[in-house]
């Protein structure tokens, strides 16, 4: 008896679009997959301009967000995988998150001045 291995090639990611509670993925096969913005809780995090502010890695096997440090992959959304990040090293990051934008908030009122 033969098993064949039967390879199937990942499409690459062509444009993406984030609502406030979607990502939605357009495939290079024409597929557009949708997944809830709740599966990546540091883009439910960001404010619409960082979510914006993405590009694709890897010639489209992948979408980067430089402002969040968040990179998702077209084969893990295709899977149906979630993020990956453990809840303490969520944690740790909007704490980070948190005191930097409090600090940049601070520095702007005593600019005003």
């Amino acid at each position: 008896m033969s098993i064949s291995a039967i390879e199937k090639e990942v499409p690459n990611a062509e444009d993406i679009r984030v609502t406030e509670d979607t990502l939605s993925v357009d495939l290079s096969d024409g597929r557009t997959i949708s997944v809830p913005l709740e599966w990546f809780p540091r883009l439910v995090y960001a404010a619409p301009k960082e979510r914006n502010n993405w590009r694709l890695i890897g010639r489209g096997h992948g979408i980067h967000w430089e402002d969040i440090d968040e990179d998702i992959s077209v084969e893990g959304l295709l899977a149906g995988r979630p993020s990956g990040e453990s809840h303490s090293s969520f944690k740790k990051w909007l704490r980070q998150r948190q005191s930097r934008l409090t600090t940049q908030s601070s520095g702007r009122h005593k600019r005003r001045r």
